[in-house]
């Protein structure tokens, strides 16, 4: 009995020291991605910044002529919603907090009466909205943890044809924001029609300083610049959304190999206490043996 239960447990060390070789280096990977991931957002924080800058001295160079993409209009019909998650799980609550938020967001626009049409970038977006009965118009799978600005002219040239075309009124977007190392929030974005940028303080004198002569008017280029617009935030996003899932693997895998030491250190104490007693049971049998000899003699 002893013996067979020792074996089981010997299985089950051998089974969890592998789950943790594996679960160390999604750790390692997932640790090494991460400064790629940072150095991306920072390389592209001046253009995004500058995108923000233009529309902003647009807007309130011509404050009428901005109008058209600026203000929400009156009713939406229709409202296009892209919700950025993951290829893989593995990554803790990163997936589940953004796919939670994006179905909030999408029975509160269908309450409303507005008709939803779903776009998503990764493969558990697309499994989880169609496995909740949501349809899906288009996903785009395979470049969450490297995107290029080629991916994003795909995603974004999906959303701007309907809004273009005057088939929808609004374009939203669910994604993980990198705030810090240890905190990742879901953001809600208003892309189109473009919202009045947020500088930070020390930014906003520089984009405000002096005067500005746009050619052609207001109007026009805003609606030149509203794609690109569109294709910064977009890009931004996934950039954010990569570090954020890295970030969040990394932690989740950190805690499954330190469970993982855990549980080898108990099952290895309850092998050698099961050990033990077996070899206590063995030799009480010897000498209990020994004895029945010895009263026989």
């Amino acid at each position: 009995m002893a013996g067979g239960q020792e074996r089981v447990l010997r299985r089950r060390i051998k089974s969890v020291q592998s789950t943790r070789k594996i679960t160390k280096a999604m750790e390692l990977i997932a640790a090494a991605q991460i400064p790629r991931s940072l150095a991306r957002i920072i390389a592209n924080r001046p253009y995004r910044l500058g995108m923000q800058r233009i529309v902003l001295e647009a807007a309130l160079g011509d404050p009428a002529g901005a109008k058209k993409l600026l203000a929400m209009p009156e009713k939406v019909d229709t409202a296009l919603v892209l919700v950025i998650t993951g290829d893989r799980g593995l990554s803790g609550p990163y997936n589940n907090a953004t796919l939670r938020a994006g179905e909030r967001l999408v029975v509160k626009l269908q309450s409303e009466g507005t008709q939803v049409r779903l776009f998503c970038v990764g493969k558990k977006a697309a499994a989880y909205f169609r496995f909740r009965g949501l349809a899906v118009e288009e996903s785009f799978v395979g470049f969450l943890d490297r995107p290029t600005f080629a991916d994003v002219q795909l995603v974004a040239s999906h959303l701007a044809a309907p809004y273009v075309d005057a088939e929808a009124q609004q374009i939203l977007m669910v994604s993980m924001r990198y705030l810090s190392a240890g905190t990742q929030a879901v953001e809600v974005q208003q892309l189109l029609p473009l919202v009045m940028p947020e500088l930070p303080a020390d930014d906003q004198p520089a984009a405000l300083k002096g005067y500005t002569e746009f050619e052609p008017e207001v109007e026009k280029l805003l609606f030149f610049l509203a794609p690109r617009a569109l294709e910064s935030e977009i890009f931004s996003a996934l950039l954010e959304a990569a570090a954020s899932f890295h970030t969040s693997q990394q932690r989740a895998m950190a805690a499954a190999t330190e469970n993982a030491d855990e549980l080898g250190q108990t099952l290895t104490r309850v092998m050698n206490r099961a050990r033990q007693d077996s070899i206590t049971t063995e030799i009480m049998e010897i000498v209990g043996g020994a004895e029945a000899l010895r009263s026989r003699k």
